[in-house]
């Protein structure tokens, strides 16, 4: 899910994974993955329809402007209605003062996020990416990135991957620095060494989901948050000594699928969904998720939500307090058709 603001117009993009097939067992990893982007625009603190984008399989957007241009990148993971076919281009659209038109395809296999960030002067598209699918060895990627070179996105480095989730770009002590999550392989730390990403530090030794960064309202620690699906996500504390991130605190609890920090005038706040418990094969998708907040050096639950296969949130402003939106992908019964959700958040 991902907010989009161009022309005067305030969308939320929303990708889709897979329709129910009327009469086939429920499977998270069944469905017809010919799909849309859905586009819902906001009036006022309400969302409603507006529009579609042919996308198959969505598992994320991204939008992004670049000088006066407006792009919205969609992380296709596969096609077709089993057998499927993960070997799909992702598709990154141009605004062209009306609507999003496909502006540019990239080579991608299993992809799972795009995402859009800068070092000085310099625009580079991330995709995380990869699977390794029974007979698919052939196809397989590494996790890219891309770089702008004026005209269009040009490949610039690939980043070792099996099955690459996510990123999260951010500067630490004047660093530049980028996370990559993967589920079969370590999540690492790369840092910008001026000409190209260079791995740092491991963060996760498997099943990786997200990350996000804060720093410390009342001091000057930064803080990296690695959600994991299997096992208990981490926060680790840059240390500027050594140069590296350190333990600092264990998050209780399997599942993890994203993270955001809210700031507001009450406190730092991190909500962590959930996305399963299980495994695939038996999973449970119906789950609480949480809201911390920072106290006293640390983050402490402080409210739980019910989710249902939670799959991505994005905090939006609001005269009336923050809107909390949060997409679910699975229903209790594990089919895809179930409700997202948008709150108010309080404090």
């Amino acid at each position: 899910m991902q907010p989009v603001e161009v022309d005067g117009l305030h969308l939320l993009a929303i990708p889709q994974l897979a329709y129910d097939v009327p009469g086939t067992p429920a499977h998270m990893n069944g469905g017809d993955s010919e799909t849309d982007v859905l586009l819902l625009r906001r009036d006022g603190d309400r969302f409603e329809p507006w529009g579609t984008l042919p996308a198959p399989g969505g598992e994320d957007a991204e939008f992004f402007t670049i000088g006066e241009r407006s792009f919205l990148a969609v992380a296709s993971i596969r096609t077709g209605a089993g057998p499927y076919d993960f070997h799909v281009p992702s598709t990154l659209f141009e605004w062209d003062g009306a609507r999003f038109a496909p502006f540019q395809l990239l080579d991608t296999f299993a992809a799972k996020q795009c995402r859009h960030f800068r070092i000085a002067d310099r625009h580079f598209l991330a995709v995380a990416q990869g699977l390794p699918v029974p007979g698919e060895e052939a196809h397989h990627r590494s996790s890219a990135i891309y770089a702008w070179d004026g005209r269009t996105f040009v490949h610039f480095q690939d980043i070792p991957s099996r099955a690459g989730y996510n990123w999260h770009a951010f500067t630490v002590d004047g660093t530049a620095m980028l996370a990559h999550a993967d589920h079969l392989a370590p999540s690492v730390l790369y840092r910008w060494d001026g000409r190209q990403f260079t791995a740092h530090q491991d963060l996760a030794e498997a099943a990786g989901r997200a990350f996000t960064t804060f720093e410390d309202p009342l001091g000057a620690d930064t803080y990296l948050v690695v959600a994991c699906i299997q096992h208990a996500s981490r926060v680790l504390r840059w240390d500027a000594t050594s140069g590296y991130f350190v333990e600092h605190q264990r998050l209780a609890g399997a599942g993890a699928r994203e993270l955001t920090v809210m700031r507001t005038p009450r406190g730092l706040y991190l909500v962590r969904v959930n996305f399963i418990h299980g495994t695939p094969a038996d999973p449970t998708a119906a789950l609480m998720s949480q809201i911390y907040q920072w106290h006293r050096g640390r983050l402490e639950v402080v409210d739980e939500f019910p989710t249902s296969g939670g799959t991505d949130l994005t905090v939006l402003d609001s005269p009336d307090g923050p809107l909390l939106v949060q997409t679910n992908a699975l229903a209790p019964d594990l089919r895809f058709a179930t409700h997202s959700h948008v709150y108010r958040f309080l404090g």
